[in-house]
């Protein structure tokens, strides 16, 4: 039986789960393996501070997602079907893994943020 997100320990478990995924995708893999060149060695645990605190508001997140996604922008031309792949991946390991409340939450966020990270970024 799947439980909901209950703490970091949780959601260090969905994003590294994502992002395994992310890595060897054939549609967006290659903005951040290629393109962003992403150090997942930093990047995993701002993405853990980042989901925890928008979940449980520990304030341990500080960061500018909008001027990396616009900088991601200038390097390679994002559109939104690589946003809206994004969203699917990520929901479809929220479903994978959790079931509840927070999965909930943190689904229907995720699908708020890509919608201003990708409006800002390609405007």
């Amino acid at each position: 039986m799947k439980t909901d997100i209950r703490n970091r320990k949780d959601i260090e478990l969905l994003v590294n789960t994502f992002y395994d995924k992310i890595k060897t995708d054939a549609v967006i893999g290659f903005l951040f393996t290629e393109i962003a060149k992403v150090n997942w060695e930093i990047h995993l645990p701002r993405m853990y501070d980042f989901w925890e605190n928008i979940l449980f508001f520990t304030g341990n997140y500080n960061g500018s997602p909008m001027q990396v996604h616009k900088d991601l922008h200038n390097k390679y031309p994002m559109k939104p079907e690589h946003f809206e792949h994004w969203v699917i991946l990520f929901t479809k390991t929220v479903d994978e893994l959790f079931e509840g409340e927070k999965a909930t939450e943190i689904k229907e966020r995720a699908l708020n943020i890509a919608n201003v990270i990708m409006y800002k970024s390609l405007s």
